[in-house]
């Protein structure tokens, strides 16, 4: 019907690409292939997520199914939801996406993002149903869940088992998303002195300029308030970036290795190693194999970092986005409970955010550039292109690295490039950049 599943569930500009009537027809068929007699709702801040949530509930509805709507709730307070109550769920939200767009994403029952199949199998279910009517006359009861948010708080303030954050001052960007009242409470609970950023929606200013995709603001305000730290969410808050005191931004990469190193620590980083996705820098992975821990390498998006932890009975894994998943935690990415692991870690060990993220991994510079191309679908049989790669590869030795990959939904192939310095990244991506339009023709 127009959307195709992503990374991240499906995503299109709201009431032009994500239509009521698409939303309407995969709550239609979200019941047939996932089950459920009762249903989740949970949304962001977008002026479109009221509209769109109306008709998913509508669609569920004539299935059979009953919804609770929680109302604007980050995507792992949903999840959290989901899996307490071992439901499914969904979530109406476009992550770090402008306002004007906006995303579905379904959770299994138990709130753990679905497979690549099982999104499949939903797309076939809504290509085959019929264009209107429901399950029956015993239509699903919609109704309001009385306390959406207040569990959910709990469970983060928890994950410290009775640790506090007591004498840390903390700046939090909320970026006008999901957690504007979560991440701030949850900071305060713990004992932080909180100043908060963008946390005042209004429908259109999510993301807008802030957030983890924009953290200038950030940056300035944790140096100017001598803050120990700063925390930047996205719109549904499942993702994080921090600042250290100096205003040196700190990555999903750091913080994945930072809180690798505390887990390893103190004796909980189950069998060893870590997930993470092809996009992670070289620097972490060497970092991690400095400090004995092993990588287990996954497809970007956090679902599939979630796939390898379960396959692998691990404990944490991440993008260099910021999503990052405690496995024994949560069953998504969930930016609030990452900042406050985070902050723990640092505040334990006695040191610096800026101290212990300069010393725990260096940087390799990474260039990416997206060539827009006819055939995409024809990097993986173009010699000319791997002859290149290969000769980049040799070039670079042990001192780099390169990923090719075609994009799963524009006419577009990736080329990543990580070297020792951002020119030398940025003159190997051109060479590779160039037999690849060159062997596929451009857009």
């Amino acid at each position: 019907m127009g959307i195709a599943f992503g990374t991240d569930g499906i995503r299109g500009v709201a009431n032009v690409e994500l239509t009521p009537e698409l939303a309407l027809a995969l709550g239609r068929a979200g019941p047939r292939v996932l089950g459920g007699e009762r249903w989740l709702i949970g949304a962001d801040t977008r002026a479109s997520g009221p509209m769109l949530v109306a008709a998913l509930s509508a669609g569920l509805a004539a299935a059979g199914a009953d919804v609770v709507d929680l109302g604007v709730a980050p995507t792992p307070a949903v999840a959290f939801h989901a899996a307490h109550d071992g439901v499914p769920a969904a979530v109406v939200s476009a992550s770090h996406n402008p306002h004007t767009d906006n995303g579905i994403k379904l959770l299994a029952a138990g709130g753990r993002k679905l497979s690549d199949h099982v999104e499949d199998a939903i797309s076939a279910a809504m290509a085959a149903m019929p264009s209107a009517g429901g399950a029956g006359p015993a239509a699903g009861r919609i109704e309001r869940h009385p306390d959406p948010l207040g569990p959910y708080i709990d469970h983060v303030v928890g994950a410290l088992e009775g640790r506090t954050l007591g004498g840390m001052r903390v700046v939090v960007d909320c970026a006008n998303g999901a957690a504007h009242l979560t991440a701030p409470e949850v900071l305060r609970r713990l004992g932080a002195t909180v100043t908060v950023l963008n946390a005042v929606p209004d429908g259109t200013n999510i993301n807008d300029g802030c957030g983890s995709t924009h953290p200038e603001a950030l940056q300035k305000v944790v140096v100017e308030a001598g803050a120990d730290a700063g925390l930047a969410l996205d719109g549904d808050a499942d993702r994080v970036v921090a600042v250290d005191h100096e205003g040196r931004l700190v990555d999903g990469d750091r913080i994945i290795a930072l809180c690798a190193a505390d887990l390893l620590r103190r004796g909980v980083l189950r069998n060893g190693a870590v997930a993470v996705t092809v996009m992670s820098n070289l620097g972490l992975r060497r970092a991690l194999a400095g400090l004995g821990i092993g990588v287990v390498e996954t497809a970007v998006g956090d679902r599939y970092v979630l796939e390898a932890l379960e396959a692998g009975d691990l404990s944490l894994g991440g993008e260099q986005s910021g999503h990052v998943v405690f496995r024994d935690l949560a069953t998504t990415g969930d930016g609030v409970l990452t900042g406050v692991v985070l902050l723990d870690a640092v505040r334990r060990a006695g040191r610096s955010l800026a101290e212990l993220a300069a010393e725990i991994m260096t940087r390799f510079p990474q260039v990416l550039r997206n060539v827009r191309v006819a055939d995409r679908e024809g990097l993986a049989g173009s010699r000319a292109v791997w002859d290149e790669v290969a000769a980049v590869e040799a070039e670079l030795g042990a001192e780099g690295r390169v990923l090719l990959r075609p994009s799963g939904t524009e006419p577009l192939v990736r080329v990543m490039v990580e070297a020792p310095t951002e020119q030398q990244a940025g003159t190997l991506a051109g060479r590779i950049g160039d037999a690849v339009l060159a062997a596929l023709g451009p857009a």
